[in-house]
């Protein structure tokens, strides 16, 4: 028999879903199956869960055909189980490194009917909160089993099913069911302790318990919340028709009901303020209900007040009692605050300078009304016309003339500008004037921090490639990769977002991962990829004259990425002997990272009529076309260059330094575009062997464009426009 059943439902999880499979999958234990419920999932949860199954034969899939709810999914996924234990974890949490290994000892030893297991609240921001175990049982717990009326304070630990395993045998003749509704746990986890005769603790944390910044029903305001209500009286049935066997155990799980109760009504991220008195109300009604006869151990200190005030029904000054608190907590804030603050405020304030005088200017003009017809454009950091705002802007000409679009441009940058492309200057009174005012904000990267998303203002970030290194908040488990990144002032600016253009399935899990927030998602494919795709043999051709390249020579574009822990590092490559090794008939064109366009410095190769420095062409796709083959690294342009399915090769030299350093989603060089070379002597080979255009390369290319490409039809930019600008529905978007 398997030793565990997991059951995952899988609900909206798409950024998460890998991590909590792969945390499962590469235990040492692998006495498992996993049975993934993907519960009519609208993201691609389902999809990853089919590609895990297909690889992993401890894998189940269940796609359900309506959302039935994670309670009646858990229900689903324990009907397929055939493990001893079941352990329900939720598809956004993972397990910690090696925990099975201990316990499937503690299980195997032990035989217990429920075995509880650590956890630690690991929050947005790479913190981690522990548990209340060492609070709850301050000695440790021993590997002994009890029952629950031995030891009552085990109910203190926190009531998700997700925090303990339970003999599925056990869990099959007590007939307990996961109710349906918010709240499901309650119902669950309190019946399964009160009804085993051996419990068994784990003091080892085991599961990491995600505190989501968005998405999660802990931070959802609505009156769902009011479901927690039907779920305790489940409790309290349950308990009346088990009769003496739970009723020493009643007035402990009482008050851990009024514990609950008051635990939602007091976050002001659950109950709005016009439903609070009406919640308090339905506490002081199962007060009255269900309170024991012979009473309950009433909390000290403001605690114990909250609960006679509920016993009492003193809603006034129950709410009273809690502005007063909150105002304190504030005051203190504050305090805080201006103890910080008043030094750099004050030396603001000593010099009123020029930028100074254009952010007053800038607030007056957020008072002035938005332009109902002006966009307004910018690509990476204001470098020029490119990427997929210049692909936008393209198509909002040609589909929504009514629309004004505006460029905003460095000084240095203002001369690769299109003719008849209008365009304001970063930095200069016009450019702060059109960002306050514009209904449309549309950049590939974030704009300032100064800058104030208005309420009528919509804010499009397309991002500018699909990522295999890390980014955003995952970037804070590789803090060498990192460096000093703000990561509270990302999420500030991610909250400005209103859509974020997504390339791929792949790219869109990654960004709800990276960067949780309220946007919707454009799954549309990349606009700057459109040409790609569009371009014909004659464009071809003329790009080609433009560049003075023959039709019959072998042209290689060579595109490393930027290192961002490593400045100036530059990857050994010799542009002489590589020219050398594509014969007589090739050119070879080199692109920096445009991190570096105004500290370039152009090598001298021998043979430099052959080798050509295009790192200032402001349009790669321009590059793209012109080329027979591409080399790169670990750079997006493998997945733009894959739209024209020609070959590429993946130059790796410094992969697990990169890997471990920058952190990636991916393997790469497991999971290849074409040919791969670790070192200048293999890339050599590639293209002196012919390895580059082999079977096995095409191959890796098919595959990789399958999962890659397949939303690049030529109609992504025309997909945004049409959605964003026209309000039309759009093909494809889902909520973040």
């Amino acid at each position: 028999m398997t030793l565990i059943s997991f059951v995952v439902p899988a609900f909206r999880v798409q950024g998460y879903l890998r991590e909590c499979l792969d945390s499962i999958l590469g235990q040492p234990e692998t006495d498992i199956e996993v049975i993934a419920v993907d519960d009519c999932s609208p993201d691609a949860s389902g999809d990853i869960i089919d590609e895990y199954a297909a690889r992993d034969q401890r894998v189940r899939s269940v796609r359900l055909p309506e959302n039935v709810g994670l309670g009646p999914a858990r229900n689903i996924g324990l009907d397929r189980a055939v493990g001893e234990y079941v352990w329900f974890l939720d598809g956004d949490d993972w397990l910690a490194p090696e925990c099975l290994t201990e316990v499937a000892e503690r299980l195997r030893v032990t035989r217990p009917d429920v075995l509880l297991v650590d956890h630690v609240r690991t929050h947005w921001n790479n913190t981690a909160t522990r548990s209340a175990m060492a609070e709850v049982f301050p000695e440790s717990p021993g590997s002994g089993t009890f029952r629950l009326r031995d030891r009552p304070q085990a109910m203190h630990l926190l009531h998700t099913a997700w925090n303990r395993l339970v003999r599925r045998e056990f869990l099959v003749d007590l007939g307990l069911r996961f109710a349906p509704g918010w709240y499901e746990d309650v119902s669950f986890s309190y019946p399964v302790l009160m009804a085993a005769r051996r419990i068994g603790v784990l003091d080892r944390v085991c599961v990491n318990y995600r505190q989501r910044r968005a998405g999660a029903i802990t931070r959802t305001r609505g009156d769902r919340h009011f479901e927690v209500f039907p779920q305790w009286h489940r409790v309290f049935h349950l308990m009346d028709e088990w009769g003496s066997a739970t009723e020493a155990l009643r007035p402990a799980v009482f008050e851990r009901m009024i514990w609950h109760y008051l635990t939602v009504l007091g976050n002001g991220q659950r109950i709005a303020p016009e439903l609070r008195e009406a919640f308090f109300a339905q506490i002081t009604a199962d007060y009255e209900r269900w309170l024991p006869p012979g009473g309950y151990p009433v909390p000290d200190g403001v605690e114990g007040i909250k609960h006679k005030l509920v016993a009492t029904g003193r809603w006034r000054t129950f709410s009273a009692l809690r502005a007063a608190s909150r105002a304190r907590d504030a005051a203190r804030r504050r305090a805080r605050t201006a103890r910080r603050t008043v030094g750099p405020v004050a030396r603001r304030g000593a010099r009123l300078t020029r930028d100074g005088l254009l952010r007053e200017y800038y607030r007056a003009e957020l008072r002035r009304p938005v332009d109902p017809t002006l966009a307004v454009y910018a690509a990476y950091w204001y470098r020029g016309y490119s990427c997929n705002p210049a692909a936008i802007y393209e198509a909002a000409r040609r589909l929504a003339p009514g629309v004004r679009g505006v460029w905003i441009v460095r000084r240095d940058r203002v001369d690769a500008v299109p003719v008849g492309v209008e365009y304001v200057v970063a930095g200069t009174p016009a450019y702060y004037r059109v960002l306050a005012r514009a209904r449309w904000l549309v950049n590939n990267v974030n704009f300032p921090d100064f800058v104030r998303k208005r309420p009528e203002q919509v804010h499009v970030q397309t991002h500018h490639g699909t990522p295999v290194k890390v980014m955003g908040l995952d970037q804070q488990r590789y803090p060498i990769g990192a460096g000093r990144m703000d990561f509270a002032g990302l999420l500030r600016r991610v909250d400005r977002w209103d859509y974020s253009v997504s390339a791929n399935s792949f790219s869109t899990q990654m960004w709800d991962r990276a960067y949780p927030a309220a946007y919707t998602t454009l799954e549309v494919g990349y606009p700057r990829n459109d040409r790609l795709v569009t371009a014909g043999p004659d464009e071809v051709r003329r790009l080609r004259a433009e560049f003075g390249l023959d039709p019959d020579e072998q042209v290689v574009l060579y595109a490393p990425t930027h290192r961002e822990h490593l400045p100036g590092y530059r990857p050994p490559f010799d542009p002489d002997r590589f020219v050398q090794a594509l014969g007589d008939s090739g050119r070879l064109l080199m692109r920096s990272h445009y991190f570096h366009d105004r500290d370039r410095r152009p090598g001298r190769p021998k043979d430099w009529e052959r080798v050509r420095d295009v790192s200032g062409h402001q349009r790669v796709e321009d590059l793209y076309l012109v080329a027979d083959v591409l080399v790169t690294d670990y750079s997006s342009a493998m997945f733009d260059y894959a739209v024209l399915d020609r070959p590429i090769v993946l130059y790796t030299p410094d992969w697990e330094a990169y890997r471990l350093a920058r952190g990636v989603y991916f393997d790469v060089t497991a999971e290849p575009p074409g040919a791969v070379a670790a070192t200048f002597a293999d890339l050599l080979d590639v293209f002196r062997t012919g390895a580059v255009r082999s079977d096995a390369a095409a191959k890796a290319r098919e595959q990789f464009r399958a999962r890659f490409c397949t939303m690049d039809d030529g109609r992504a930019a025309e997909r945004v426009v049409r959605q964003v600008f026209l309000g039309e529905p759009g093909e494809r978007s889902t909520h973040c």
